[in-house]
């Protein structure tokens, strides 16, 4: 028989009554899962979507959109975002924090706006989002970044992003790696 490492673990926490479905501030159809004062996923996003219009180096009009999509049983709302850079030849663009945003839906076909502080550490090359009002399960984000300009060198840059749930000690979800294909301008 085949069980899931986690079957005896929250079991025993049902019958123990330490785990508790209890909804996030303010959003009454979410509800996150805790296990031990922790909040977890059920259904974790797992895939990012990385985007820009603006692809050639150097260029000051880059704008990069991250698009996350929350399963309808996602368990808990989504609270932050971090986004780390893992690859790329160029380490030394900055972004500009202040001028990022988010949104509902998808680029180019943007829905209400989703209010977001966002931070940047150059060093460790880490972008965090966090979502003041958590984004609901259901919901597809998009979260535009700003880069001052595009990286000076083309290259394969790739991002490891991480989703937090909204919620006390909430415990990271790994979502997976995205990509930005950056190009040398043609001389044409």
């Amino acid at each position: 028989m085949n069980r899931s490492p986690w079957a005896f673990p929250l079991v025993a926490a049902l019958l123990k009554g330490t785990l508790a479905l209890t909804p996030p501030p303010g959003l009454a159809p979410a509800r996150a899962l805790e296990l031990r004062g922790s909040t977890y996923f059920v259904k974790a996003p797992w895939k990012a979507e990385l985007i820009t219009y603006y692809d050639h180096t150097s260029d000051p009009a880059a704008q990069y959109y991250l698009t996350i999509s929350l399963d309808p049983q996602a368990g808990a709302s989504l609270g932050r975002l971090t986004i780390q850079q893992t690859r790329g030849a160029d380490w030394q663009f900055p972004f500009a924090p202040e001028r990022s945003l988010a949104f509902l839906g998808r680029p180019r076909r943007e829905g209400a706006p989703v209010p977001i502080r966002a931070t940047f550490a150059p060093r460790e090359r880490l972008i965090t989002v966090d979502f003041p009002e958590p984004v609901a399960p259901g919901s597809t984000v998009t979260v535009m970044l700003k880069p001052w300009t595009n990286p000076v060198t083309a290259d394969t840059y790739l991002f490891q992003v991480t989703a937090w749930p909204a919620g006390p000690q909430p415990v990271a979800s790994p979502v997976g790696t995205a990509t930005l294909r950056i190009y040398d301008r043609m001389p044409w």
